[in-house]
Protein backbone atom coordinates (compact mmCIF):
# COMPACT_ATOMS: atom_id res chain seq x y z
CA UNK A 1 0.00 0.00 0.00
CA UNK A 2 1.78 3.11 -1.14
CA UNK A 3 2.24 5.76 1.98
CA UNK A 4 0.46 8.94 1.72
CA UNK A 5 2.83 12.05 1.19
CA UNK A 6 1.96 14.77 3.68
CA UNK A 7 1.47 18.14 2.05
CA UNK A 8 4.49 20.44 1.33
CA UNK A 9 4.74 22.72 3.79
CA UNK A 10 3.26 26.61 3.27
CA UNK A 11 6.24 29.03 3.15
CA UNK A 12 5.55 31.93 6.02
CA UNK A 13 3.79 35.00 4.85
CA UNK A 14 6.05 37.61 3.79
CA UNK A 15 4.52 41.30 5.25
CA UNK A 16 5.77 44.64 5.07
CA UNK A 17 4.66 47.59 7.83
CA UNK A 18 5.56 50.95 7.20
CA UNK A 19 5.40 53.23 10.07
CA UNK A 20 6.18 49.96 12.59
CA UNK A 21 8.70 51.23 14.83
CA UNK A 22 5.37 52.41 17.24
CA UNK A 23 1.74 53.03 17.72
CA UNK A 24 -0.43 51.13 15.22
CA UNK A 25 2.51 49.95 13.14
CA UNK A 26 3.95 48.33 16.00
CA UNK A 27 1.31 46.39 17.45
CA UNK A 28 0.75 45.32 13.68
CA UNK A 29 4.04 44.17 13.26
CA UNK A 30 3.75 42.13 16.35
CA UNK A 31 0.32 40.66 15.53
CA UNK A 32 1.89 39.68 12.38
CA UNK A 33 4.75 37.69 13.88
CA UNK A 34 2.28 35.68 16.59
CA UNK A 35 0.86 34.71 13.47
CA UNK A 36 3.65 33.01 12.08
CA UNK A 37 4.47 35.65 9.44
CA UNK A 38 8.03 37.39 8.64
CA UNK A 39 7.80 40.66 8.79
CA UNK A 40 9.69 43.90 7.67
CA UNK A 41 9.71 46.53 9.75
CA UNK A 42 9.75 50.19 8.24
CA UNK A 43 10.77 53.36 10.20
CA UNK A 44 11.67 57.08 9.47
CA UNK A 45 13.50 58.31 12.34
CA UNK A 46 13.73 56.21 15.58
CA UNK A 47 15.76 53.23 14.94
CA UNK A 48 16.14 51.91 18.39
CA UNK A 49 12.23 51.58 18.58
CA UNK A 50 12.08 50.11 14.91
CA UNK A 51 14.70 47.57 16.68
CA UNK A 52 12.46 47.07 19.90
CA UNK A 53 9.66 46.00 17.75
CA UNK A 54 11.88 43.42 15.69
CA UNK A 55 12.93 41.69 18.82
CA UNK A 56 9.44 41.53 20.23
CA UNK A 57 8.91 39.76 16.92
CA UNK A 58 11.33 37.28 16.81
CA UNK A 59 10.75 36.68 20.55
CA UNK A 60 7.32 35.63 19.09
CA UNK A 61 9.73 33.03 16.85
CA UNK A 62 8.67 34.93 13.85
CA UNK A 63 11.75 36.38 11.62
CA UNK A 64 11.71 40.21 11.08
CA UNK A 65 13.63 43.28 8.86
CA UNK A 66 14.22 46.38 9.84
CA UNK A 67 14.27 48.94 7.12
CA UNK A 68 14.71 52.88 7.20
CA UNK A 69 13.11 54.33 4.44
CA UNK A 70 10.59 57.93 4.01
CA UNK A 71 7.83 56.84 2.17
CA UNK A 72 7.02 60.15 0.66
CA UNK A 73 10.73 59.99 -1.21
CA UNK A 74 9.99 57.87 -4.22
CA UNK A 75 13.11 56.25 -4.44
CA UNK A 76 12.86 55.30 -0.66
CA UNK A 77 9.49 53.78 -1.43
CA UNK A 78 10.68 51.85 -3.72
CA UNK A 79 13.46 50.28 -1.83
CA UNK A 80 11.49 49.09 1.34
CA UNK A 81 9.86 46.96 -1.12
CA UNK A 82 13.00 46.22 -3.07
CA UNK A 83 14.46 45.01 -0.09
CA UNK A 84 12.05 43.07 1.51
CA UNK A 85 11.57 40.92 -1.67
CA UNK A 86 15.90 40.65 -1.94
CA UNK A 87 15.63 39.30 1.43
CA UNK A 88 12.66 36.77 1.68
CA UNK A 89 11.91 36.39 -2.13
CA UNK A 90 8.68 37.25 -2.04
CA UNK A 91 5.92 39.84 -1.16
CA UNK A 92 2.49 38.63 0.12
CA UNK A 93 1.06 41.94 2.33
CA UNK A 94 1.33 45.40 2.81
CA UNK A 95 0.16 47.64 5.76
CA UNK A 96 0.67 51.71 4.71
CA UNK A 97 0.70 52.50 8.74
CA UNK A 98 2.94 55.79 8.10
CA UNK A 99 1.55 58.90 8.87
CA UNK A 100 2.07 62.03 9.88
CA UNK A 101 -0.63 64.99 11.11
CA UNK A 102 0.27 68.46 12.96
CA UNK A 103 -2.24 70.10 15.37
CA UNK A 104 -4.33 72.65 14.11
CA UNK A 105 -7.66 73.48 15.47
CA UNK A 106 -10.27 73.03 12.62
CA UNK A 107 -11.34 76.40 12.81
CA UNK A 108 -7.76 78.36 12.28
CA UNK A 109 -7.34 78.42 8.73
CA UNK A 110 -4.79 81.11 8.53
CA UNK A 111 -2.56 78.78 10.42
CA UNK A 112 -2.03 76.50 7.38
CA UNK A 113 -0.55 76.97 4.20
CA UNK A 114 -0.09 74.94 1.60
CA UNK A 115 3.69 73.27 2.36
CA UNK A 116 1.41 71.73 5.13
CA UNK A 117 -0.99 70.20 2.91
CA UNK A 118 1.99 69.20 0.27
CA UNK A 119 3.93 67.95 3.99
CA UNK A 120 0.96 65.39 5.06
CA UNK A 121 -0.50 64.20 1.49
CA UNK A 122 3.24 63.47 0.60
CA UNK A 123 3.50 61.15 3.34
CA UNK A 124 -0.34 59.92 4.18
CA UNK A 125 -1.38 59.95 0.51
CA UNK A 126 0.92 59.89 -2.25
CA UNK A 127 3.51 57.92 -0.01
CA UNK A 128 0.53 55.07 0.51
CA UNK A 129 0.37 54.99 -3.00
CA UNK A 130 4.31 54.85 -3.81
CA UNK A 131 4.68 51.71 -1.51
CA UNK A 132 1.72 50.68 -2.98
CA UNK A 133 2.44 50.81 -6.98
CA UNK A 134 6.03 49.02 -5.75
CA UNK A 135 4.27 46.57 -3.74
CA UNK A 136 1.61 45.44 -6.31
CA UNK A 137 4.51 44.54 -8.82
CA UNK A 138 5.71 41.95 -6.68
CA UNK A 139 2.49 40.40 -5.31
CA UNK A 140 1.33 37.15 -6.86
CA UNK A 141 -2.67 35.73 -7.01
CA UNK A 142 -3.98 36.66 -3.08
CA UNK A 143 -1.94 39.56 -2.13
CA UNK A 144 -3.52 41.79 0.51
CA UNK A 145 -2.91 45.72 0.95
CA UNK A 146 -4.50 47.45 3.99
CA UNK A 147 -3.82 51.37 4.58
CA UNK A 148 -3.94 52.87 8.09
CA UNK A 149 -6.67 55.80 7.06
CA UNK A 150 -9.08 57.70 9.61
CA UNK A 151 -12.43 58.35 10.92
CA UNK A 152 -11.03 62.21 10.64
CA UNK A 153 -12.25 61.48 6.89
CA UNK A 154 -16.10 60.61 7.44
CA UNK A 155 -16.52 63.08 10.11
CA UNK A 156 -14.23 66.46 8.33
CA UNK A 157 -13.10 66.68 11.77
CA UNK A 158 -9.50 65.97 13.52
CA UNK A 159 -6.44 67.03 14.22
CA UNK A 160 -6.14 69.53 11.28
CA UNK A 161 -7.77 70.19 8.12
CA UNK A 162 -4.92 68.99 6.22
CA UNK A 163 -4.97 65.63 8.42
CA UNK A 164 -8.24 65.09 7.28
CA UNK A 165 -8.41 65.90 3.72
CA UNK A 166 -5.32 63.74 3.10
CA UNK A 167 -6.95 60.77 4.88
CA UNK A 168 -10.40 60.88 2.59
CA UNK A 169 -7.51 61.33 -0.32
CA UNK A 170 -6.47 57.68 0.95
CA UNK A 171 -9.40 56.43 1.28
CA UNK A 172 -10.65 57.00 -2.32
CA UNK A 173 -6.97 55.87 -2.88
CA UNK A 174 -8.12 52.25 -1.34
CA UNK A 175 -11.23 52.12 -3.40
CA UNK A 176 -9.45 52.76 -6.73
CA UNK A 177 -6.89 50.56 -5.82
CA UNK A 178 -9.46 47.54 -4.98
CA UNK A 179 -11.14 47.76 -8.91
CA UNK A 180 -7.31 48.20 -10.75
CA UNK A 181 -5.85 45.40 -8.48
CA UNK A 182 -8.49 42.82 -8.75
CA UNK A 183 -8.66 40.00 -8.86
CA UNK A 184 -5.09 39.71 -8.12
CA UNK A 185 -4.65 41.85 -5.27
CA UNK A 186 -7.29 42.90 -2.64
CA UNK A 187 -7.10 46.11 -1.09
CA UNK A 188 -9.15 47.84 1.66
CA UNK A 189 -8.44 50.35 4.60
CA UNK A 190 -9.08 50.30 8.44
CA UNK A 191 -10.47 53.82 10.06
CA UNK A 192 -9.47 54.25 13.42
CA UNK A 193 -11.13 56.67 15.47
CA UNK A 194 -8.94 57.94 18.32
CA UNK A 195 -6.53 55.54 19.47
CA UNK A 196 -4.28 55.00 23.31
CA UNK A 197 -0.66 56.01 22.71
CA UNK A 198 2.05 58.17 22.48
CA UNK A 199 0.97 60.16 19.02
CA UNK A 200 -1.74 61.44 20.01
CA UNK A 201 -0.74 62.62 23.86
CA UNK A 202 2.34 64.08 22.51
CA UNK A 203 0.76 65.87 19.92
CA UNK A 204 -2.09 67.16 22.33
CA UNK A 205 -0.26 67.39 25.64
CA UNK A 206 -1.40 65.27 28.59
CA UNK A 207 -4.28 67.72 30.01
CA UNK A 208 -5.50 67.70 26.68
CA UNK A 209 -5.20 64.21 25.73
CA UNK A 210 -7.30 63.03 29.25
CA UNK A 211 -9.55 65.45 28.63
CA UNK A 212 -10.14 64.63 24.81
CA UNK A 213 -9.84 61.09 25.66
CA UNK A 214 -12.68 61.05 28.21
CA UNK A 215 -15.41 63.00 25.84
CA UNK A 216 -14.92 60.43 23.23
CA UNK A 217 -15.20 57.46 25.87
CA UNK A 218 -18.58 59.02 27.13
CA UNK A 219 -19.42 59.28 23.58
CA UNK A 220 -18.70 56.18 22.24
CA UNK A 221 -20.95 52.84 22.30
CA UNK A 222 -18.64 50.96 24.25
CA UNK A 223 -17.76 53.31 26.52
CA UNK A 224 -14.03 53.35 25.78
CA UNK A 225 -11.23 54.22 23.04
CA UNK A 226 -9.29 51.68 20.54
CA UNK A 227 -6.34 50.26 21.49
CA UNK A 228 -3.03 50.00 19.31
CA UNK A 229 -4.31 45.90 19.48
CA UNK A 230 -7.87 46.90 18.46
CA UNK A 231 -6.89 48.29 15.03
CA UNK A 232 -4.06 45.62 14.58
CA UNK A 233 -6.65 42.53 15.10
CA UNK A 234 -8.28 44.40 12.32
CA UNK A 235 -5.90 44.82 10.16
CA UNK A 236 -4.63 41.16 10.61
CA UNK A 237 -7.91 39.84 9.64
CA UNK A 238 -7.97 41.75 6.29
CA UNK A 239 -4.62 40.18 5.36
CA UNK A 240 -5.91 36.60 5.74
CA UNK A 241 -5.99 34.16 2.59
CA UNK A 242 -8.63 33.54 1.44
CA UNK A 243 -10.85 36.28 1.98
CA UNK A 244 -13.55 37.99 0.07
CA UNK A 245 -13.75 41.35 1.26
CA UNK A 246 -11.93 44.00 -0.88
CA UNK A 247 -13.04 47.43 -1.29
CA UNK A 248 -14.11 48.14 2.37
CA UNK A 249 -13.15 51.42 4.79
CA UNK A 250 -13.71 49.40 8.33
CA UNK A 251 -14.34 51.85 10.96
CA UNK A 252 -12.61 50.59 14.34
CA UNK A 253 -13.75 52.82 16.58
CA UNK A 254 -15.11 51.28 19.78
CA UNK A 255 -18.64 52.96 18.71
CA UNK A 256 -17.97 56.08 18.25
CA UNK A 257 -19.69 57.20 15.06
CA UNK A 258 -22.51 54.72 16.19
CA UNK A 259 -22.96 56.62 19.45
CA UNK A 260 -25.01 55.62 22.12
CA UNK A 261 -28.48 55.23 22.61
CA UNK A 262 -30.24 58.69 23.92
CA UNK A 263 -31.31 58.67 28.19
CA UNK A 264 -35.08 58.09 28.34
CA UNK A 265 -35.61 61.82 29.04
CA UNK A 266 -33.70 62.77 26.32
CA UNK A 267 -29.79 63.76 25.59
CA UNK A 268 -28.11 64.83 28.41
CA UNK A 269 -27.01 68.46 28.52
CA UNK A 270 -23.32 67.64 29.61
CA UNK A 271 -23.15 65.48 26.50
CA UNK A 272 -19.88 66.35 25.02
CA UNK A 273 -19.85 67.13 21.21
CA UNK A 274 -18.36 65.24 18.60
CA UNK A 275 -15.18 66.09 17.59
Amino acid sequence: MAQATAPAAQPPRVVLVTGASSGVGAAVARQLAAEGACVAINYRRDRELAEAVARDCRALGAQALVLAGDVAIEADAEALVAQTVAHWGRLDGLVNSAGVTQFVPMQALDALNAADFQRLYGVNAVGAFQVCRAAARHMGQGGAIVNISSVAAQTGSGSSLPYVMSKAALNAMTLGLARALAPRIRVNAVLPGMVEGRWMRDGLGEAAYQQVKAAYAHTAALGRIATPEDIADAVCWLLRPGSAVTGQLMVVDAGFLLGKLPSATGPSSDSPARS
